[in-house]
């Protein structure tokens, strides 16, 4: 078989040059589509739904909205596991599908089956999916730090929530843009329970006024003097003052109880679950950028460097942004250990069929041979959809060796025939 094979290329030297020429394109074409990462991804295809129900102990959370939902989840086609985590305030769902599940088509149908069971949940309870990402998504992350003390952590979160993350989530292949550590800065409104009790007012009825008065509303419009105006309400609370203004009910004699009469009304922080510290030198605020699935890391994480250079000019004077995780370095590494590698061997060759074989041309086969090689195997690759990552380059940087001590045996084999033809007579 395999004379035959030798045979038949001899024969037709013309077609296999066009063969290798068309793969060596194919090789080039499939080598800059296929996606580059350091991590080998072997997650399970799987759709996140977390469901915010602020202010409940775990065991509501559990009972009320995690076992009503993961019920429902139970009958999505293809998923082989549901699990369910409570917590304080959220709850998490994870289905696990079936290996080759399309991810988006898994995603549609989790949403069929949420808009069922919506409904049946309690009021304060929103589902919502979880980012197009795999367990390997994170591929950068950044701190935000003010080492002048001119902003506190609270101007820092704002400044990552309503800045920095609308304009990385814009990116392309950026699935989320995840906040950590800082402070979320919100009006607080602590309640006399004595002055609650006095007046007859219960906390659902002041939850109802501040939601009542924080609205605006449309009125339609008018036409005068052939002209057209629109009509609407501007409500929207803008200060504490105007908080403290809020009617909360009537008394009996028909005077306005105020929220200021019965709650004292501040700013400070949200409650926090945890914090971001860098460096042992205090607390920070940063970002997590999340890769959507089956993108190009390092691609990814070029886009994303390009975009903070851009924005960098636009935080305030003060404020650093320090990058703390980027997984691009470990896949540069990867990529030049391969090209290195390959560059290696080719010398071997041609050092060794000039020392031993004392003929030249004959490293060309192994020349040739051995790049055609690695673009064949990256042609494969792009084909199944495999990336390449540590393990990938990592073992056919292993192969390498191997082809060419295949080759060199090979070259050295012919030469020996031919020595052989050339000192017997019969052959000459």
């Amino acid at each position: 078989m395999i004379g035959a094979v030798i045979r038949w290329s001899i024969a037709n030297r013309v077609l296999v040059v066009i063969g290798a020429v068309l793969l060596t394109v194919w090789g080039v074409y499939a080598l800059q589509r296929t996606p580059l990462d350091a991590i080998p991804d072997l997650s399970d295809v799987q759709v996140i739904i977390k469901t915010s129900y602020p202010g409940q102990a775990p065991q509501v959370v559990e009972q009320q909205v995690t076992y009503p939902l993961s019920s429902a989840l139970l009958a999505v086609p293809k998923a082989v596991a549901v699990r369910g985590y409570s917590m304080f305030g959220d709850s998490f769902i994870y289905v696990i599908f079936e290996e080759d599940t399309d991810l988006y088509w898994a995603r549609s149908r989790v949403l069929e089956y949420l808009s069922q069971v919506s409904a049946d949940l309690p009021a304060g309870a929103k589902p919502s999916l979880g980012p197009d990402a795999t367990g390997v998504g994170w591929v950068y992350q950044y701190a935000l730090l003010d080492r002048s003390g001119r902003h506190d952590l609270g101007q820092l979160r704002a400044l990552q929530d309503w800045f920095l993350k609308f304009e990385l989530q814009a990116v392309a292949g950026v699935s989320e843009v995840a906040t950590v550590g800082g402070m979320v800065r919100q009006y607080q409104i602590v309640v006399s329970p004595e002055k609650m009790r006095a007046y007859g007012i219960t906390a659902g009825q002041i939850a109802g006024a501040v939601g009542r008065a924080n609205q605006e509303s449309g009125g339609s419009s008018i036409e005068m003097a052939e002209a057209e105006y629109m009509i609407r309400a501007k409500g929207y609370l803008q200060s504490g003052d105007e908080l403290r203004q809020v009617v909360v009910k009537l008394g009996a004699d028909g005077v306005p109880v105020l929220l200021g009469d019965v709650a004292e009304i501040g700013r400070g922080p949200q409650m926090r679950r945890g914090i971001a510290e860098l460096d042992g030198e205090g607390e920070v605020t940063g970002g997590i950028v999340v890769m959507r699935s089956g993108e190009n890391a390092l691609a990814v994480i070029q886009r994303v460097k390009a975009k903070l250079d851009e924005l960098r000019p636009g935080l305030p004077d003060g404020v650093e942004l320090v990058e703390t995780y980027d997984r691009s370095g470990v896949i540069e590494r990867a990529v030049a250990n391969l090209r290195d590698t390959v560059v290696k061997e080719l010398l071997v060759v041609v050092i060794v069929c000039a020392l031993f074989l004392l003929h030249l041309r004959s490293s060309l086969v192994i020349a040739i041979s051995l790049p055609l090689g690695v673009l064949i195997s990256f042609i494969i690759m792009e084909r199944q959809g495999i990336n390449a990552n540590i393990m990938s380059l990592g073992g056919i940087a292993l192969a390498i060796g191997a082809m060419v001590d295949a080759s060199i045996v090979m070259v050295e084999n012919v030469h020996k025939h031919l020595e052989r033809r050339e000192m017997n007579p019969a052959n000459r």
